[in-house]
């Protein structure tokens, strides 16, 4: 069984932060002399041709879900997205242009692993059950069905008020803001105007050249956000936009790629991976003033940070190819200092993901009994980094195995901190959602009557969103498992 998903979402992903997928392929190149030291906006770049991936992944999207590489056809994974990045990201055969001032000197790797890890047969699996079956108090599709719409990745607000997507039509790409019950409260779709630098509203179709927008992050109050987009033929970089508003602002102008953006949940800082260095580092934003710190240095590509509850930690993935670790900053006032790994062993771990009360990690790994690099698995850790990092010891920490990952969002995590909801790998049942409790490593599965499903999330009040397929298209969908603090009404 292989890795399914929306697998070109993960390319772009990757492609569009710069990222070099291994140490030998492009050096590390310092911005600052160190780490903690904050340097002023970058310039405006210089005009780049970045079009082609972009296309390639648009033109891909825009299939039905039966012909997209994460359900028709079966992918390699993350060692897939990074091959297909090392391929894209170098085409033009250009060195990466150090800011002004820094210089190019070879990173620093990461704290190593002791010794050599070994891979592993042995460790307890949860035992394969009956699951109990949950029937949820309604369950439907929070828009319209239109063919020729691809919806994918939501994303709720803070508050669960409002809920966020993606929206692919042809060679476009949106994102969709909407209430809980379907109402479309605003589109964002930016396109550069005429000199090429202000970037602009405009509803798809305005343009010729096709706009890719993505990533949506929300601020912590749910009134703001910040996306990334090529503005249609551009550079791809970072931009913040309000609720209500069709001014938006761009808080990136480097020639190299910056995206994956995550804010944090406390204040106005964000944290992102930019390929300024060569391979793909972290970087905090502060909003007020655009300043920026780097916060890693590495000679492979870090990915998908995201800041823990208490907005004092961000965990992220590390590594290249087919390997990827679990990696911590403990402190992010002193990233390199509290930078340390929480995964070591030889398999892939991907898109960890902090629980609501911030004590635990979920992140995807390909171990299984059957050392099958195909079959994926969900695991959850302590937070503090306390857990083995590798071994029978971490084996254990599996919950369920034989998985669809969801890459761009990462483990769904209810609001007791206690339940994941996962789309279980089982085409035969359509890729059916199910529920697994992680102390009583009990699984439920959740009675949608959606097929092939996938990107599923959960808001703060419980309510769950998911991309199914219906009538050869993705649509986003939303059920409501419990009643307790039910606050949105079903809509029919």
């Amino acid at each position: 069984m292989k890795f399914r998903g929306c697998a070109c979402m993960a390319v772009a992903a990757a492609i569009i932060a710069g990222v070099s997928v291994t140490a030998e392929a492009q050096p590390a190149l310092v911005d600052e002399a160190t780490a903690t030291e904050e340097v002023t906006a970058p310039l405006p770049p210089e005009e780049t041709e970045s079009g082609r991936a972009t296309k390639e992944c648009e033109t891909e999207a825009r299939k039905p879900c039966d012909q997209k590489d994460g359900q028709g056809e079966e992918s390699g994974g993350v060692a897939e997205i990074d091959e297909a990045n090392k391929n894209t990201a170098h085409e033009t055969g250009e060195e990466p242009v150090p800011e002004e001032g820094e210089a190019a000197v070879m990173g620093e790797e990461p704290p190593p692993a002791e010794g050599t890890p070994e891979r592993i047969t042995v460790g307890q699996e949860p035992e394969t059950l009956v699951p109990k079956v949950i029937e949820p108090l309604w369950v439907r599709e929070l828009t319209d069905i239109n063919a020729g719409h691809n919806d994918s990745n939501p994303v709720w607000s803070p508050s669960g008020e409002l809920i966020a997507f993606e929206r692919s039509i042809g060679d476009k790409k949106e994102i969709i803001i909407a209430s809980p019950v379907g109402m479309i409260v605003q589109k964002v779709y930016l396109q550069l105007a005429g000199d090429n630098e202000v970037m602009e509203f405009f509803l798809p179709g305005s343009f010729d050249e096709a706009s890719y927008n993505s990533g949506l992050s929300w601020s912590p109050g749910g009134d703001r956000f910040v996306v990334m987009s090529n503005g249609g033929g551009g550079n791809y970089d970072l931009y913040l936009g309000a609720i209500g508003s069709d001014e938006t602002k761009r808080l990136t102008e480097h020639t190299a790629k910056d995206g994956l953006a995550h804010w944090s949940p406390v204040d106005d800082h964000l944290v992102f991976v930019s390929g300024r260095t060569g391979h793909g580092d972290i970087y905090l934003m502060d909003l007020a003033t655009r300043a920026l710190r780097r916060l890693t240095r590495g000679e492979k590509a870090y990915l998908y940070p995201r800041w823990s509850p208490d907005g004092q930690k961000i965990v992220m993935t590390y590594g290249s190819n087919d390997n990827h670790d679990i990696y911590l900053i403990g402190d992010v006032k002193g990233p390199l200092g509290t930078l340390k790994p929480l995964t070591t062993w030889p398999y892939d771990d991907l898109r960890p993901v902090w629980s609501p009360d911030g004590t635990k990690i979920a992140f995807y790994t390909n171990y299984n009994k059957e050392n099958d690099p195909k079959v994926w698995s969900l695991a959850v850790i302590a937070g503090d980094g306390s857990d083995p990092r590798e071994g029978e010891g971490l084996a254990m920490k599996v919950v369920v195995t034989d998985i669809i990952p969801d890459v761009e969002q990462g483990p769904a995590w209810m609001p007791d901190s206690n339940r994941i909801v996962y789309v279980k790998n089982d085409r035969h049942a359509f890729n059916p959602i199910h529920i697994v409790n992680i102390e009583k490593r009990a699984n439920s599965l959740l009675r949608t009557g959606a097929k092939m499903n996938h990107d599923v999330t959960c808001s703060v009040d419980g309510t769950i969103a998911f991309r199914a397929q219906v009538e050869q298209w993705d649509h986003i969908h939303v059920a409501r498992v419990e009643d307790s603090e039910r606050r949105f009404p079903s809509v029919h």
